[in-house]
């Protein structure tokens, strides 16, 4: 349509998005579905966080805050990056957005111009690329594949910096694969940033504390300390305190940049919801016990999937550090066909198959920017999970 603008044609909808609508559509339509598609934990919210949204209502706090989150809030953001990350910030330095996505696009959008390259390590969270094409950025996907544990290596980030960089985004435990870099790992890689004072770093630190068998999560500016003034470090209450539909993310780094954010934010959606920002308050500063409990409970799940899916004919699936994801490679499957009469030509129709004859909903590997792979999120149920992996575990027998 003529009036739609050349940036809106640059980027496409949310392929998990997609993924999980199309599975929701099947079953109300009476199909049988198991949905790994979407992100977001099965259990409930905390109660204590939820009595503290109930209070602030009852107390009517419920208008407009300050545009990037409440001193209250703000506080607390500081006092967690302090006590669990090592990184002195003021209030001044953070931002709360809508999620931890609109944190995320803020920074892009106050900072690229067109010819602006953001290296993206691929795999990578399908809307990183996407809100640099929005924002009027070049995103450069670096793939790092099964052979590398699906992280960058030192060479590889060296050899995509060019004199157009301007962000070099990191994300660790990952969405779609779960790697988590270790302390030497990421040291390796900011000592290559130390030597290209023009490239910033993002860094999404959204699943840190779902890590597993003892991982240390670190983050960039914590290894490398003269990084922070040139790094953006981002979290949110979304999936370790399972707190998706809140909606608050947040973010620290220099004041020239959350300065810059602010005001994006201020001409797009005003302050995060009021109620939504106390009850991330309590998130914080409550009790933090069920953090070791869910983490405990995404191990096993996690041990559980990645053995039945490498029992599986054609799939190889590592062992993540983190997240509640896996990316299982199917190089071995392609070129075959289903018993359905699907032709396996890539990972995009190895999903589509396997929802279609059996009822399992994944998301293929093309929308994270490696193939041929697919993402299973086991953020469901452990019933949900043996039923679904003994379903692709027939699929996959079944190709031929």
């Amino acid at each position: 349509m003529a009036f739609i603008s050349d940036r809106l044609g640059r980027v496409k909808p949310s392929p998990t998005i997609a993924v999980t609508t199309r599975a929701a559509e099947l079953k109300a339509a009476g199909r049988d579905v198991i949905g790994l598609g979407a992100g977001e934990p099965d259990f409930d919210t905390p109660e204590n966080i939820k009595d503290a949204a109930r209070r602030a209502i009852a107390a009517g706090k419920t208008k407009y805050t300050a545009v990037d989150g409440i001193p209250e809030l703000k506080a607390a953001i500081c006092d967690k990056f302090a006590r669990e990350n090592g990184l002195q910030y003021e209030p001044a330095q953070v931002s709360v957005g809508t999620g931890g996505k609109q944190t995320l696009y803020n920074a892009l959008m106050a900072t690229l111009d067109p010819g602006d390259e953001v290296i993206i390590p691929a795999p990578y969270w399908v809307s990183y690329p996407d809100m640099v094409l929005l924002a009027g950025g070049t995103p450069v996907p670096v793939a790092c594949g099964i052979e590398t544990g699906f992280k960058l290596t030192p060479e590889r980030l060296e050899a995509a910096i060019t004199p157009k960089t301007k962000w070099f985004v990191f994300n660790s435990p990952s969405n779609p694969t779960g790697a988590g870099y270790s302390r030497a790992e990421l040291a390796a890689l900011t000592e290559v940033l130390l030597r290209h004072p023009h490239v910033w770093v993002l860094s999404d630190d959204m699943y840190e504390h779902l890590t597993f068998d003892g991982f240390e999560f670190v983050t960039p500016a914590q290894v490398e300390p003269a990084l922070i003034e040139r790094t953006l470090t981002c979290n949110g209450v979304s999936k370790a305190y399972a707190m998706t539909g809140w909606r608050i993310g947040y973010a620290a780094g220099p004041v020239a940049l959350i300065r810059a954010m602010r005001t994006i934010q201020s001409q797009s959606t005003s302050n995060p919801c009021s109620v939504s920002q106390y009850a991330a308050l309590e998130a914080l500063t409550g009790p933090q016990d069920f953090l070791a409990r869910n983490r405990a409970l995404f191990q096993r799940r996690r041990d559980l999937v990645v053995a039945m899916l490498n029992a599986a004919e054609g799939i190889t699936c590592p062992r993540p550090e983190g997240a509640f994801y896996v990316y299982p490679d199917i190089s071995a499957c392609i070129g075959k066909t289903s018993r359905g009469g699907t032709r396996i030509v890539d990972d995009a129709a190895f999903a589509t198959a396997l929802l279609d004859e059996t009822g399992v909903a994944v998301v293929f590997g093309a929308a994270f920017g490696l193939s041929p792979n697919f993402r299973v999120s086991y953020a469901t149920s452990d019933a949900a999970l043996e039923e679904a992996c003994r379903r692709i575990q027939d699929f996959c027998a079944g190709l031929h």
